[in-house]
């Protein structure tokens, strides 16, 4: 009888394995266009039905993929999507890409995690890889995974089915790095289910497959690249504040220290953390040290000064117009960018809207202008972005304050028809003259 290892490295040799991505988001779908690009038929599973429709027309709604390549593959047959999840059955590769986000006491929230593995486990088939792309704490695929996979299916991990953890790494707009070519991680229970994931990822992508030695390093490497970014963007949030009561352009020390080739990497301020990892996966972090009794002061430190900046950038707009003998309450506030970052139209956990919130808050009357969002939701209610920037919208605000730097915003005609900017993205660097000008 052909081994669990061998007949799965053949099918995957062979382009016959079946795959099944389980969630359509900004990690699911790239993933799945990915693999059924690779000649595997696909299909991807989804609770939201409007998603699982736009896909089986083949139209788009990830900025990371491309249109042509989505339409080209569902015409093809390699990619199809469902809600029903007896399909899963069919599958020889199962990847779990759903979220997990934090709940409102800021605890880890694996529920989407939970409901998809037990689906999974009513009809998982012997000889057969799940993996777990969510990012979550330490520990999630072996101590929580395995036995819902187990006891909801009857099978035994590493005998009847591998198992294991390889962290997405999406980084919406990024030009140069893609699923496609990013360098990806693999860490499952045993050798044999490590190979042979690990084999079929570098089937299908471009990037370095990075073998670990078990699903923990795989979970922590993770919470790591993300703790990283958030601790060193923490440390130069801190520093902009001391900068601006020194008087000192934070973006000017950035760019000289940025000139040393070895030992420093640069970071820059904002109005606060975006995007569902950088603010979340430390979180997971923190939440599970404090099981082994140890608190990460240093991760917990930094959250705290990113989770500050929407407020402080509010308590700047407001020194800003005392200047000009004006109240925040009753002021015109024109917000230019809602996404988390330039050049996407992505505004998850977006600092933006706490922003937005707070100048409520104190009685400004907001307006709010970005080319890529045309609507938004803040505190469950759908808001709308202006339809152009014209000079009359410009004219009509009391300040204008950048809070994502987008590129295709004229930012000379901004600065011309506005009262006063307060850019917290240093977008307008090389405009000038630059009297109406402040930077964060």
């Amino acid at each position: 009888m052909t081994s669990i290892k061998q007949e799965l490295l053949e099918k995957i040799a062979e382009r016959t394995a079946r795959v099944a991505v389980i969630g359509l988001g900004y990690v699911g779908l790239p993933l799945a266009v990915e693999k059924a690009a690779a000649g595997f038929t696909t299909v991807g599973f989804d609770v939201q039905e409007d998603k699982v429709a736009l896909v089986n027309a083949g139209k788009n709604y990830i900025g990371d993929v491309i249109d042509d390549d989505l339409g080209n593959l569902v015409r093809s047959g390699l990619l199809s999507a469902t809600t029903d999840f007896g399909l899963v059955a069919d599958a020889d590769f199962i990847a779990i890409c759903v979220p997990t986000p934090l709940d409102e006491h800021q605890q880890p929230d694996i529920s989407y995690v939970v409901s998809s593995v037990r689906a999974i486990a009513r009809y998982l088939k012997p000889r057969t890889m799940v993996v777990l792309e969510s990012t979550t704490y330490p520990g999630t695929t072996e101590e929580l995974v395995r036995p819902l996979l187990e006891e909801g299916s009857g099978l035994v991990c590493g005998k009847d089915f591998y198992l294991g953890f390889s962290p997405e790494r999406v980084d919406p707009g990024n030009v140069l790095f893609k699923t496609r070519n990013t360098p990806k991680v693999v860490g499952a229970i045993g050798k044999d289910a490590t190979e042979v994931i690990a084999a079929m990822y570098r089937t299908v992508l471009k990037g370095e497959i990075v073998e670990t030695s078990s699903p923990r390093v795989a979970e922590m490497e993770k919470l790591l690249e993300n703790a990283y970014r958030n601790v060193n963007i923490g440390l130069i949030n801190e520093l902009a504040i001391l900068c601006d009561r020194m008087d000192i352009n934070i973006w000017e020390v950035v760019d000289a220290a940025k000139s040393k080739p070895y030992g420093f990497q640069a970071f820059y301020p904002g109005p606060g953390l975006g995007g569902h990892c950088i603010p979340l996966d430390p979180q997971y972090l923190s939440w599970k040290a404090r099981e082994y009794g140890f608190h990460i002061s240093m991760i917990e430190a930094s959250a705290s000064i990113n989770d500050s900046m929407p407020a402080y950038c509010v308590s700047r707009v407001s020194r800003i117009l005392n200047r000009q003998k004006k109240a925040i309450n009753g002021s015109r506030v024109l917000i230019l960018g809602v996404a988390y970052k330039q050049d996407i139209d992505d505004y998850r956990e977006s600092p933006a809207l706490k922003v937005i919130r707070l100048l409520k808050e104190e009685g400004a009357e907001v307006e709010v202008f970005d080319p890529w969002v045309a609507r938004f939701r803040l505190d469950g209610e759908e808001q709308k972005s202006l339809p152009e920037l014209n000079a009359e919208v410009i004219e009509r605000a009391d300040l204008v304050l950048v809070t994502t730097a987008h590129t295709n915003v004229d930012y000379p005609f901004v600065q011309r028809h506005a009262r006063v900017i307060f850019d917290t993205k240093n977008a307008l660097a090389a405009v000038t003259p630059r009297d109406n000008i402040e930077v964060l």
